[in-house]
């Protein structure tokens, strides 16, 4: 199924949204991963986040390719190892954020090309792995972050709950539902699990780890959909002046003078979902200067030194651009997968089962 290219009038065109997902394919492996940067690491997240911008860029076939790779990579329990360096697995951890996003791709993917076959061979891997999410979810609702794997085998799960994490489970389990009412399998887990989770963001991210230094946890209950409306928009207040450098784009830490693009450009989803289009046009169009002349993104900008940190292009901050000029601009059906009026919004049944913070964080 053909779709135009996303453009966005007098910031990018849609011929330089094409080179920007070439950039993608040309770091792309023979299997299929897509890693950081040539040699580096894949993570199942970032890689489903490429292919995902590789669909809406035209590059089909290699993200085709890319969606095999995270079949043929997916354990038994329904996790993927959290860093695979050009096949070599070396960190066997199964990260629950990582596991819970293939479920956004495939949704994604049947936004954009309507293909059932397409969703009927993944949903089984879909399932297997927020079934593995689930099993992890913490009496406060937020989800444990990881699961240590000692001789081959899952072993210690470190139960402290990651507000970006989470946030992006949220987004995940939404998906997930979608999905199962697509093909008639559907999970009220899910749904329960749902609830509990966007009720601990909403109301109870003092239970959470505290990674406040950080941008994503600012703004990422936002993105993945657990706070919208007026509650997004005190949100984005609260911290705006800490993270936003004018004409630059956000900080990724705090106290660091360093702007990152794929951090800018989630941001820039963020607002646009909860109807805050001006700011999120601005802010998309202050990060271009992170492009580099082959259409590629450099991660960040040190803006003291004048200098880009790391000294290098990355596969994540060119599909968070592509994936944001696609919201921007309304191209592909896919545009919507941030925004989620496509997906299912989960109710108020987490505050049922809530007695106050304080119970919530003395059980364990």
């Amino acid at each position: 199924m053909a779709h135009r290219l996303p453009e966005v009038p007098g910031v990018l065109t849609a011929a330089q949204v094409a080179e920007t997902a070439a950039s993608i394919a040309a770091m792309q492996e023979p299997s299929g991963a897509i890693p950081w940067t040539p040699g580096d690491k894949t993570d199942v997240w970032n890689h489903v986040e490429a292919a995902m911008a590789l669909l809406v860029g035209g590059q089909v076939e290699a993200a085709q390719r890319a969606y095999e790779w995270v079949l043929a990579t997916q354990r038994h329990d329904g996790s993927w190892p959290m860093k695979i360096v050009e096949g070599a697995v070396e960190d066997h951890s199964g990260e629950t954020n990582m596991s819970a996003y293939l479920a956004v791709g495939v949704w994604h993917h049947w936004l954009v090309r309507q293909d059932r076959a397409f969703v009927d061979r993944f949903w089984p891997a879909v399932r297997a792995g927020l079934d593995f999410v689930v099993s992890m979810q913490l009496p406060s609702g937020a989800i444990a972050w990881s699961q240590e794997w000692h001789d081959g085998h899952p072993a210690t799960v470190n139960t402290d709950g990651l507000v970006a994490g989470s946030s992006s489970i949220h987004h995940a389990l939404a998906a997930g539902c979608a999905l199962g009412e697509l093909v008639g399998d559907v999970q009220p887990e899910w749904e329960f699990a749902g609830a509990r989770l966007a009720h601990a963001l909403r109301d109870h991210r003092d239970l959470f780890l505290d990674k406040s230094e950080f941008s994503m946890d600012w703004y990422y209950p936002v993105l993945g959909g657990a706070v919208r409306g007026p509650a997004a928009e005190e949100l984005f207040a609260e911290q705006w002046d800490t993270f936003v450098e004018k004409d630059l784009g956000i900080r990724c830490i705090a106290h660091n003078p360093w702007v990152t693009g794929a951090e800018t450009c989630e941001l820039v989803m963020a607002l646009e979902a909860n109807g805050d289009r001006d700011r999120a046009l601005q802010l998309f169009a202050d990060m271009q200067h992170l492009r580099h002349e082959d259409g590629s993104y450099w991660t960040g900008w040190v803006f003291p030194d004048q200098a880009h940190w790391p000294g290098e292009q990355t596969t994540y901050t060119a599909a968070a651009v592509i994936l944001a000029a696609d919201q921007l601009s309304g191209a592909t059906p896919g545009s919507d997968i941030m925004r989620g009026h496509t997906l299912p919004t989960f109710g108020d049944l987490g505050s049922r089962c809530c007695g106050s913070a304080d119970s919530l964080a003395g059980i364990s």
